[in-house]
């Protein structure tokens, strides 16, 4: 089957965080959204059937995670990663980002060090802090274009209070699917210090042709031991409403620990129709997933082309994984509240402000581009017309 991934969608009116809160965060609706990290794609016909399906039985009660929740996870790790996940390591979590605060909570305590990468995806700053742990921060290197582990930075900050490391893999907004060199490398640093790593992998289906996924706890059995692996159908297949999310945790101890905590938060149970999108997603979306990567990677090939053509002072940053494009505009001498403005004001198109991602990130923006070819291409219209007229 072929999916259409230029139809157009108004989703004003929805209650879409992406387009209904514009007036809040840009002033005006009057700007085109391609910010929040969710996708223009309707969600797959095969996930809504499926839901239809289930909304027919009529009664919405109280349920739990059968086996088909299970095997659809273990299956989808093996296919995608070549990952071996066991029934037993498999938990849940509303998101990802819930469970990151549910991993702070049931492995450190108030004042220990947790170590972010900056620039990275800015609930990792709220999450630690919020909890009053101490944030520690371990900006990425640019090396010819692209971010990597500074390791060496790493170890000068790790000291006896310093207990996890929060992992962004695929990153984001840089768009790195880390190899398993780089992994290894940063896993062999954590386990020598004794700091638990918890990898944020809800981009992990979305990498381009060529690249690899690599989970962080497929890496080795003492990886697996010391890390939790936080992923999700959400970004993959547009359902991040549904507040679906699946928790690995190899180690039994740690499992149980992370279970205990969510009982206590009262979030364990989930909701009805998020299992039956996952476990849909999972059994039935790998062909729909190609085709929407493909699509993606065209719109990549695409802004890539008028970016270099028209504003060969923007570098960008090419993504190996995930619909977001990191891009460079440094070399306009704004600082991060001049260049948001002039994008909200003068091109009209309402992007991630860079440094929201940490104070590397000024003088970038990160563009969603998991949208239709016609509402990329305006984008990029007025984008060029705005900097073009600065002379």
């Amino acid at each position: 089957m072929k999916y259409n991934f230029d139809e157009e969608i108004n989703r004003f009116g929805t209650d879409s965080f992406k387009y209904d809160m514009l007036p809040e965060f840009f002033g005006s609706s009057d700007v085109l959204p391609l910010w929040v990290a969710d996708t223009d794609f309707k969600t797959p016909p095969f996930i809504l059937e499926a839901i239809r399906k289930r909304l027919e039985h009529g009664i919405l009660g109280y349920t739990f995670r059968g086996d088909e929740f299970f095997q659809s996870v273990i299956g989808w790790t093996k296919r995608r990663y070549d990952w071996e996940v066991e029934r037993a390591w498999i938990s849940f979590s509303p998101g990802v980002v819930s469970a990151i605060s549910a991993s702070i909570q049931a492995f450190t305590k108030p004042d220990d060090k947790i170590v972010i990468q900056p620039p990275v995806y800015s609930p990792f700053f709220e999450c630690v802090t919020s909890l009053e742990r101490i944030l520690v921060e371990n900006p990425l290197k640019m090396v010819n274009g692209r971010y990597c582990f500074d390791l060496e930075d790493l170890e000068s900050k790790i000291d006896g209070d310093t207990k996890m490391l929060i992992l962004c893999n695929p990153h984001n907004p840089g768009g790195m699917a880390w190899s398993r060199d780089e992994l290894k490398a940063l896993s062999d640093l954590c386990l020598r210090h004794e700091i638990l790593v918890v990898s944020d992998e809800i981009h992990a289906d979305l990498t381009y042709k060529g690249q690899r996924h690599t989970p962080f706890a497929s890496l080795s059995d003492e990886a697996a031991q010391n890390s939790i692996v936080c992923m999700s159908p959400s970004k993959t297949f547009n359902v991040a409403g549904l507040s679906t999310s699946v928790v690995v945790i190899p180690n039994l101890r740690k499992f149980k620990t992370y279970e205990k905590t969510l009982a206590t938060l009262h979030i364990q149970l989930g909701n009805i129709l998020g299992n039956v999108a996952l476990e849909t997603a999972f059994n039935e979306g790998d062909e729909w997933l190609s085709q929407a990567m493909d699509y993606v990677g065209e719109n990549y090939r695409y802004l890539e082309k008028v970016l270099t053509d028209e504003l060969p002072k923007v570098k960008i940053m090419k993504p190996e994984a995930t619909f977001l494009v990191w891009l460079d505009f440094r070399e306009y001498g704004m600082d991060a509240e001049t260049l948001n403005r002039f994008f909200i004001e003068e091109a009209r198109v309402a992007l991630n402000n860079g440094k929201q991602f940490g104070s590397e990130g000024e003088g970038f923006m990160r563009i969603n581009i998991g949208c239709t070819r016609t509402t990329l291409q305006e984008a990029l219209k007025r984008i060029c017309k705005a900097f073009k007229a600065l002379g």
